[in-house]
């Protein structure tokens, strides 16, 4: 009980008596920040300046993982033909426009684009022996001319 009567009032009387100027605790109203951080001026304006160096770096590495990851999402939106987002294309502007991906995403996209080409009809047929698709596209092709002299020759069309 008493601790909650010194908490309740005690709270109140440090802000009645630091009102009324009996408080010492606020001497060093009159020392700058360098001096309160233990530091010299040009200590302190070279710590400030570093701190500013740093951020700019981050800020410009964030940018950049941002474009990458922008580039990323436009490969897939272009890849299975979905509509193009606008801020995706200005986070690849604002990182400077010609954006890569990185090493590991690349060979990862590589992997799919080959998984899939093999999954596909003409990848399974070009892995078959002996079977030559520059001569099977020739043939199809000349099969699809003679399709189109004999429909010009047909009367009915």
């Amino acid at each position: 009980m008493a601790f909650m009567v010194k908490t309740m009032v005690g709270g109140q009387l440090k802000n009645l008596t630091g009102s009324l100027g009996g408080g010492d605790d606020k001497g060093n109203g009159d020392k700058s920040a360098a001096e309160t951080q233990g530091m010299s001026r040009e200590e302190y304006d070279e710590y400030q300046k570093q701190l500013v160096e740093e951020k700019m770096e981050r800020d410009a590495q964030f940018t950049q993982r941002k474009a990458e990851r922008a580039t990323l999402r436009s490969h897939f939106r272009d890849k299975y033909r979905l509509p193009k987002n606008e801020t995706d294309e200005s986070q690849i502007q604002m990182a400077g426009g010609d954006v890569e991906l990185p090493r590991e995403l690349a060979k990862m996209i590589e992997e799919d684009t080959e998984e899939e080409e093999r999954a596909s009809v003409l990848g399974q047929l070009a892995s078959l022996p002996g079977l030559d698709l520059g001569s099977l596209k020739d043939k199809a092709q000349a099969t699809l001319g003679d399709l189109k002299q004999s429909a010009e020759k047909c009367h009915i069309m």
